[in-house]
């Protein structure tokens, strides 16, 4: 079940991301990330991938790793110190900078535990259980 509430919120923002690249690429470029549209991408395909490979559990633990990673990463660049003056703002961007720690947490979780008996994972091993 876990697999499938992380991969939930992935596959739609990778899908969303590729759907509109214009608008992906313009949020990178008022980063001010560098080549903004590779960064767009870049980000949209690892956000659609790495979520469907995380939902069918297939090498889940390298997998989440990659992505606790990359919400650490994307939290601070996108979140930590943006709002400015604005309180309301700034509020709003540290509740989601935690909230991308938060799930950096879940899929070093999952990293531990491994994706279970039902993925793809678990019929690998299954299978290799069966073959020695």
């Amino acid at each position: 079940m876990s697999r499938l509430l992380l991969a939930a919120l992935f596959i739609p923002s990778g899908f969303q991301a590729l759907a509109n690249i214009s608008g992906t690429t313009s949020y990178f470029a008022g980063l001010g990330l560098p080549l903004p549209a590779l960064a767009a991408w870049g980000t949209g395909l690892f956000e659609l991938i790495a979520g469907a490979l995380i939902l069918v559990g297939f090498q889940t633990r390298i997998v989440a790793l990659l992505l606790a990673a990359f919400c650490i990463v994307a939290g601070f660049i996108g979140h930590y110190g943006q709002g400015g003056d604005d309180a309301m703002l700034a509020f709003l961007h540290q509740q989601m900078l935690m909230k991308d720690i938060a799930i950096a947490g879940g899929f070093l979780a999952l990293a531990m535990a491994g994706a279970g008996a039902w993925s793809v994972d678990g019929r690998l091993v299954g299978i290799a259980d069966q073959l020695t």
